[in-house]
């Protein structure tokens, strides 16, 4: 399969974009079971909704020392040794699940087990602001600019039908068994070192191994200072990230409130969970071969004004559902009508943002600036998750479901405003 796309590529090109695709499918299994993470949380371990939005902002909250973390990273001599350290450090710790009690009542009555859980899985999100950051800058430096967004849309097609299927599988065993997440997290767990393994083979056509002469935190402090300074220069990325922002608390606001209102107001089971979420996926898999050429060949600004636009589209049918909440059940499944017209437009989201968010950095910077650029995009992620995702369970208290998707709608709108008018404004 891999021969299909070798096609006019380079020996490096070949070698990494075969280890970048076996580490997607690997992330793809641990990707599908973390879908129903949030879930799995609120039905099996009945956790609350403060802790739901906590561990959704956890996950997100550790971008914000991408920048402390990135110049710590580049301090490090075996950049191969220390990769996998982390994977070991961060992934080890999903084994404790295994140790959860398998009666339901118990795990609602101790709250302990809640702050555990919390806690593993942010132990896990502390590699990527790591990762994230290291893969941009191998993969940058490994293909051609022409083949970049391309290839990394194949990898990335590899990966959702992976997690398409495991979603499906997981949900399916999670109705037949509430606790079997116990057993599943451990055999995740060697799965996310073995990724990590791989990833740690790709080679880098650039000298990752040269120390910066300055110590540490006067490194921070110069990063932060140029990180300021690239905001206020380079104004497309500028307003790049101030788009992303008005995105961000929209998304942010409204994931954990949705998972809440998919159990409490929709009543919904896993296997319905994942179809829906393997629904969108099925589609961003289709999307996703036209939308890596179309990245590549337009304006990431406006790029981005699509993929905010279809997140728009998506919470304003789910806030539709709350208002015609006809369905149907087939096979245990329950169909609303407005939440799967709504996951069309999640679909084209999910294919969008998953090249936008990992790669949209990169094309305002030069290719040795693209770990520093893709910090600075990972750490402003990090700082509106000091807020959004509890802001929105409190909006949520406030005003119910329905206002709650419609702020976000509103703000996605801003977005696809800014993004606009800065293609017009600034040309790259």
């Amino acid at each position: 399969m891999l021969k299909l796309f070798n096609k006019n590529l380079g020996q490096l090109e070949k070698k990494t974009f075969r280890l970048h695709f076996i580490y997607s499918i690997i992330e793809g299994i641990i990707v599908g079971v973390l879908a129903l993470n949030e879930f799995v949380f609120v039905k099996s371990l009945k956790g609350s909704d403060i802790s739901v939005g906590l561990l959704f902002q956890f996950s997100v909250f550790v971008l914000t020392f991408s920048v402390l973390l990135n110049e710590w990273s580049k301090r490090i001599k075996n950049q191969k040794r220390f990769i996998i350290t982390v994977g070991l450090i961060t992934r080890l710790p999903l084994f404790l699940l295994f140790l959860f009690p398998d009666n339901v009542g118990h795990m609602a009555s101790n709250k302990l087990y809640h702050l555990f859980f919390i806690l593993i899985f942010l132990t896990y999100y502390l590699a990527n602001p790591i990762i994230f950051p290291i893969i941009n800058q191998l993969l940058k430096s490994s293909y051609r600019h022409e083949k970049f967004s391309q290839l990394y849309s194949y990898s990335t097609i590899a990966n959702k039908i992976v997690m398409m299927l495991v979603t499906l599988l997981y949900g399916i065993l999670l109705d037949h068994n509430e606790n079997a997440y116990r057993y599943v997290f451990p055999v995740i767990s060697i799965l996310g070192i073995c990724s990590v393994w791989l990833l740690s083979g790709i080679k880098s056509t650039e000298d990752l191994n040269i120390i910066p002469s300055l110590p540490l935190w006067q490194s921070v402090k110069r990063s932060i200072k140029n990180m300021r300074s690239k905001m206020k220069i380079n104004k497309p990325f500028r307003d790049f990230e101030a788009a992303f922002m008005f995105y961000g608390f929209a998304f942010m606001g409204t994931v954990s409130v949705i998972t809440i209102y998919f159990e409490k107001g929709l009543g919904l089971n896993y296997s319905s969970v994942a179809f829906y979420k393997n629904s969108y996926n099925l589609l961003a898999i289709i999307l996703l071969p036209l939308f890596g050429r179309l990245m590549g060949k337009i304006d990431p600004r406006k790029f981005s004004a699509i993929t905010f636009a279809s997140l728009l589209f998506y919470l304003l049918f789910i806030a539709l559902t709350t208002v015609f909440p006809y369905f149907s059940d087939i096979e245990g499944i329950r169909i609303y009508y407005t939440l799967f017209i709504a996951m069309l437009f999640n679909g084209v989201f999910a294919a969008t943002m998953s090249l936008l968010w990992s790669i949209g950095s990169v094309y305002f910077c030069k290719t040795e600036e693209a770990s520093e650029y893709q910090s600075i995009h990972l750490t402003f992620t990090g700082l509106r998750s000091f807020f959004a995702p509890l802001l929105g369970v409190w909006i949520y208290w406030l005003v119910g479901f329905t206002a709650t998707f419609l702020t976000g709608v509103v703000l996605l709108a801003i977005a696809v405003g800014i993004s606009l008018k800065s293609q017009k404004k600034y040309s790259l």
